[in-house]
């Protein structure tokens, strides 16, 4: 088992006995089993002033989709030169998982390279942003403590194969707030920081 893999079982674990915020489904989570590409396929809507690091992306434990009270979990592939777009969430602790390809992060006021296999804890309140530094795409898990983000998530997108409306610059905002989140405001489109 790689050891990014077998450091998401014990993060997910860890998780499962952390205190949480989130108000509890009034169903108990059920235990799964997903493969590679189960899970719901969602497609971003397109942003006014804001990149997209990737189209389409796969939920594959929150509340919505497991059931689970106290973890959110994604995968989505990042192509070649793509950015996440500098943000920060208020509650919640992440953690990202590089499967395959290389990326420079800006963590808080930190700047690191990662490579596959990496991992990179970004506690709440801190900046994030990513970017696809290498040729190939990278293949990326995002793991939290707390669910809200899916709001966000799913704010910001449609169910894959379904027509996506695009999303003012308010709305994006408004998306990013019902995750508790925010994404930083880019006064200029020329930055030497994403």
């Amino acid at each position: 088992m790689p050891n990014a893999l077998k450091f998401v079982v014990v993060a997910l674990i860890c998780a499962l006995h952390l205190p949480t915020q989130t108000a509890a489904p009034d169903e108990n989570p059920k235990p799964v089993v997903l493969q590679k590409n189960d899970g719901e396929w969602r497609t971003r809507r397109p942003r006014e002033g804001v990149a997209s690091a990737s189209t389409d992306f796969l939920l594959k434990i929150g509340p919505k989709t497991s059931e689970s009270k106290h973890l959110l979990l994604f995968t989505e592939e990042i192509r070649s030169g793509a950015t996440i777009p500098r943000h920060k969430h208020h509650g919640e602790e992440e953690l990202l998982i590089i499967q395959t390809g290389s990326a420079h992060v800006w963590l808080g006021d930190k700047e690191y390279d990662a490579q596959p296999g990496a991992v990179i804890f970004i506690p709440a309140e801190t900046w994030i942003s990513l970017k696809n530094t290498g040729k190939e795409d990278i293949s990326l898990i995002a793991v939290w403590n707390e669910p809200g983000f899916e709001e966000m998530l799913r704010c910001g997108s449609v169910p894959k194969g379904q027509a996506a409306t695009p999303l003012s610059r308010d709305g994006v905002k408004e998306c990013y707030h019902h995750g508790d989140a925010e994404l930083e405001t880019v006064q200029s489109s020329v930055e030497t920081k994403p």
